[in-house]
């Protein structure tokens, strides 16, 4: 079994070519794959799914997540609520890049209407290659501050 680093949380309301692409490219960079939602028999409502794999990602039971719907905005956002969940939709590979970079981004979101598999290998690419910029860690540790009451002010 990977270690908690190495296992990713993958979600999403509807099982598609382009989800069966991701999890298969995923298991090939040697990642475990938990799955929720609509690839898994969990329940397929967008809202839940997206809530589940922030809460694991966000407990650290997960290392990383990625989230599907169909135009991938309602997961970002539902998963967004999630204290620790830092959830980004990206298009393609430079916006994940710029995620994972500036935002230490924690979950990937991705349409399902625009995505095409190979652009989704792109942006796994991408969002699995960059660190984070460490100029940007202040900025990170105040976005983190807002999930606490302290930080909603």
């Amino acid at each position: 079994m990977a270690d908690r680093a190495r296992r990713i949380a993958v979600g999403s309301d509807e099982r598609t070519p382009l989800t069966d692409a991701v999890i298969e490219d995923l298991s090939k960079r040697g990642y475990g794959v938990d799955l929720f939602g609509a690839l898994s028999s969990g329940d397929a409502n967008w809202p839940v799914v997206a809530r589940e794999v922030a809460e694991r990602v966000a407990t650290r039971k997960g290392g990383q997540g990625i989230l599907f719907c169909w135009t991938g905005t309602g997961v970002s956002m539902a998963a967004n609520k999630v204290p620790g969940a830092r959830a980004a939709l990206c298009a393609d590979a430079e916006t994940a890049r710029g995620a994972r970079k500036w935002n230490d981004a924690n979950i990937l979101c991705m349409s399902l209407r625009l995505t095409s598999p190979t652009v989704a290998k792109e942006v796994l690419d991408a969002w699995f290659s960059t660190g984070v910029d460490e100029s940007e860690v202040p900025n990170i540790a105040r976005v983190k501050g807002m999930d606490s009451a302290k930080g909603r002010r």
